[in-house]
């Protein structure tokens, strides 16, 4: 099992808006225990979203289905004007 971790430093203003997108796109791509949260401490306007996956080749297929799917697609449009940075992490689960 693997956790998938999306970090971003959402725009000033737009951490709430980028939140809310992100859950969306979640279940659009019926994502596994996909979770979204928001800062209490560090840095400021930090959004991540976490979702599990039985292996980095179910990743790549989530990947591939990803960029074909036009609902996924669709829910996706625009989020990247809401962000300045983001990183992706995948952590084996022990």
């Amino acid at each position: 099992m693997l956790v998938v971790r999306n970090s971003f430093i959402a725009k000033p203003g737009q951490a709430g808006k980028l939140a809310a997108q992100l859950k969306e796109m979640g279940a659009a791509g019926n994502l596994r225990n996909v979770r979204v949260m928001t800062d209490l401490t560090g840095e400021f306007n930090h959004v991540i979203m976490e979702h599990e996956v039985e292996s980095a080749s179910e990743f790549e297929e989530l990947l591939t289905r990803y960029s074909s799917d036009p609902q996924a697609r669709e829910k996706a449009k625009g989020y990247t004007d809401l962000w300045t940075t983001g990183r992706r992490e995948l952590f084996r689960v022990v």
